[in-house]
């Protein structure tokens, strides 16, 4: 009897590790993400870093010259939130492995992330605006707001 769960003690923490050093992986190769995007009227080009933060802002062809200041700001808030996006979908599709259940006999539940409440805005940009819930928490909630 104590045979069995020993073993179950080691596949879980051979899981553990395992899951640690991938994790760690992908944090480093995060780490080096960027994102080049230009505004929609093609007058901004940003790069935006991992964290979000703007990093490199060129005008091009000088067509900014000819807009009045709002415009202007408006084409480079624009880029920049299409480049956060950008980066929080590239968060998102490197970390969603990690919120699935292991393979079949695997102690790895999953875990469940509210990529709204950690990304907020940014997500908004590329379209898929409430895309970061969780799809556990959303059929939860379907359930639980169903009355009939």
């Amino acid at each position: 009897m104590t045979e069995p769960l020993q073993e179950r003690i080691a596949q879980a923490m051979a899981e553990l590790e395992a899951t640690q050093a991938a994790v760690a992986r992908a944090e480093s190769d995060l780490r080096q993400a960027s994102a080049t995007v230009r505004s929609n009227d093609r007058v901004v080009e940003v790069t935006v870093g991992a964290q979000g933060e703007l990093t490199k802002l060129n005008f091009l062809d000088n067509k900014h010259q000819s807009m009045t200041g709002p415009q202007l700001a408006a084409s480079i808030l624009e880029a920049a939130q299409k480049g956060r996006a950008q980066i929080a979908r590239r968060v998102m599709d490197t970390f969603a492995p990690f919120t699935q259940p292991g393979p079949e006999g695997s102690m790895r539940q999953g875990i469940d992330l509210d990529w709204d409440r950690i990304f907020g805005s940014a997500l908004s940009a590329d379209g898929q605006a409430g895309s970061g819930r969780s799809r556990r928490n959303r059929l939860r909630d379907e359930i639980d707001e169903d009355t009939e």
